[in-house]
């Protein structure tokens, strides 16, 4: 009987790019969510019955144990970038990745991959950033060899950063922005799964791996580069921290008095993140010790943002007929 491989948010962003790399292995694959209807694309992955989604609450020991029972291997790749209700960052990214690689490793399962994110700090300023490296800290206790993958900021046709930006493009003639000189290095999503399953397969040991693409950028220019894929000029504008910072207190007033039911563009917490460089550390293992090379944004971003030129995918053909002679 082929291999298993739990993927503890494997319909996610990133976890849809492990899962569809695992069943090409030929492993099966038990996608383990929180919503199993919104999960269904992923079995097409695999042929008939080797990638099933199966519902998994990650705060709670039996159902993090159902899911994981059997398995020769797991992936975690959930994480929150906003608290909502019982969802924080410790329940998550600390409480959450401990529980997996304790129940993990009761199990006897033998391998464990993690995704965390650069910037994982116990010392750090954001609760964001704290409960990252909590989590690591507690997968590391549990699962000594586990891999834990660090990635910059993830691009890709699911993402939330470049598209969101262009989406944001269409609206005004001003784009606005915090931290604008803040350093980032994208890394593509299918790049971390490649990684991840170096990982479960046994062909690159255990520890962390900060990884970024092959350039780094402000995000300044990262604006200047998606606008010039979607064929639109903007005004870039920075808003200065201490004005964000105003800005998400208010945000987060208004949130919580509307229960939750208005949430603002900003928090807190992710003005505290913009404001520190999100790029690979110069002694950090990388890319280069798993034997790989890192995809560059330029030759992807056009595949997938597109839809945000002012024809869409037409756009390219109206430029060529403006140079047409009547």
């Amino acid at each position: 009987m082929s291999q298993l491989v739990t993927i503890f948010g494997g319909s996610g962003f990133v976890g849809r790019y492990i899962a569809r790399r695992m069943a090409k292995e030929g492993w099966r694959v038990r996608v383990a969510v929180r919503n199993v209807n919104e999960a269904m694309f992923v079995r097409p992955y695999g042929v008939v019955g080797q990638v099933e989604p199966v519902f998994c609450n990650i705060r709670d020991d039996a159902s993090v144990a159902a899911v994981t029972e059997g398995a020769d291997a797991v992936v975690n790749c959930v994480g929150v970038l906003d608290e909502v209700g019982k969802n924080t960052f410790s329940a998550v990214q600390a409480e959450g990745a401990t529980r997996i690689a304790r129940i993990a490793a009761a199990h006897g399962v033998k391998r464990m991959v993690h995704i965390s994110a650069i910037g994982a700090d116990a010392e750090a300023d954001s609760a964001y950033a704290k409960t990252k490296a909590a989590g690591e800290a507690g997968v590391l206790e549990h699962m000594p060899g586990a891999m834990i993958l660090r990635p910059s900021i993830v691009f890709g046709p699911e993402d939330q950063f470049f598209n969101r930006f262009a989406g944001m493009s269409r609206i005004g003639p001003v784009l606005p922005i915090i931290g604008a000189d803040t350093r980032f290095q994208p890394v593509f999503v299918d790049d971390i799964a490649a990684a991840a399953v170096k990982g479960v397969l046994g062909e690159a040991e255990g520890g962390i791996y900060e990884l970024g693409g092959p350039d780094v950028h402000t995000f300044r220019e990262l604006m200047q580069l998606m606008l010039g894929v979607v064929h639109r000029r903007r005004l870039i504008v920075n808003t200065p921290f201490w004005m964000a910072r105003l800005m998400a207190g208010v945000f987060g007033v208004v949130r919580t008095l509307s229960l939750g039911l208005i949430k603002g563009p900003v928090t807190k917490d992710q003005v505290i993140n913009l404001a520190v460089d999100n790029v690979v550390s110069e002694d950090a293992r990388g890319f280069d010790a798993l034997g790989m090379q890192p995809t560059a944004m330029e030759p992807v971003l056009p595949d997938y943002l597109w839809r945000f030129r002012p024809s869409g995918q037409y756009d390219a053909i109206k430029d060529s007929a403006k140079n047409l002679k009547t």
